[in-house]
């Protein structure tokens, strides 16, 4: 007879995996992707760097699953503000703010996830969810458009701008020493990207040459 785990078997397998998991992103938020080792994870979690290979064949699988439950956690976070309540304008400035202050008050797990450098893998999902990112942003300037409140653009491109606006912008500020990363100085970030990204679908079309 084939060997059928039971419903505490599989609970206790979920809860280990939960454990590496958690284990991890901890390492990446104090280090970096680069930080992360196996034998690392093994001992927050408590348990055989052995076992770790139970439930991750290889560290770029436990880097691949802990990079997709951490992006999708902050793409939600964009939905959830960008098709929310308000005007296109008040939510795409709700939206540039929720994302910069949790990448600023994470700011080593931010860059992990936005730039650090990573093997092909990672970066393929890096590409797929900054599309994620895009498509979020897409509906935005879509409903402005309807709105009246943006002018009239390719949504497409519009949307891909102001994700790459907002991401490359925060890379340089996610470096700064803890001592720099004052409230103000972070506050006054959000606002000149608010600004400019505003600019950017508000403004009219220049003229052709």
């Amino acid at each position: 007879m084939a060997y059928r785990p039971t419903h505490k078997t599989m609970l206790r397998k979920a809860e280990i995996r939960q454990r590496l998991l958690d284990a991890a992103l901890g390492r990446v938020a104090a280090g970096g992707f680069t930080s992360l080792t196996m034998q690392a994870v093994a001992a927050e979690a408590g348990i055989a760097t052995g076992a770790v290979y139970k439930h991750f064949e290889s560290k770029a699988a436990l880097c691949t699953e802990l990079f997709r439950l951490a992006t999708e956690r902050e793409v939600e976070v964009v939905c959830q503000t960008a098709l929310g309540e308000g005007s296109a304008s008040e939510r795409l400035l709700k939206t540039i703010d929720a994302f910069a202050m949790r990448a600023l008050r994470n700011p080593r797990l931010a860059f992990a996830l936005i730039a650090e450098p990573v093997d092909a893998v990672l970066d393929a999902q890096r590409l797929q969810y900054r599309q994620a990112y895009a498509n979020v942003f897409l509906e935005l300037v879509e409903s402005g458009i309807r709105s009246g409140e943006f002018t009239a653009q390719t949504p497409s491109v519009s949307a891909a701008a102001l994700v790459g606006v907002i991401a490359e912008s925060l890379v340089g500020p996610l470096t700064w020493p803890t001592s720099d990363s004052s409230d103000l100085k972070s506050r006054t970030l959000i606002t000149a990207i608010q600004a400019f990204c505003l600019r950017a679908v508000v403004a009219s079309a220049p003229a052709r040459l």
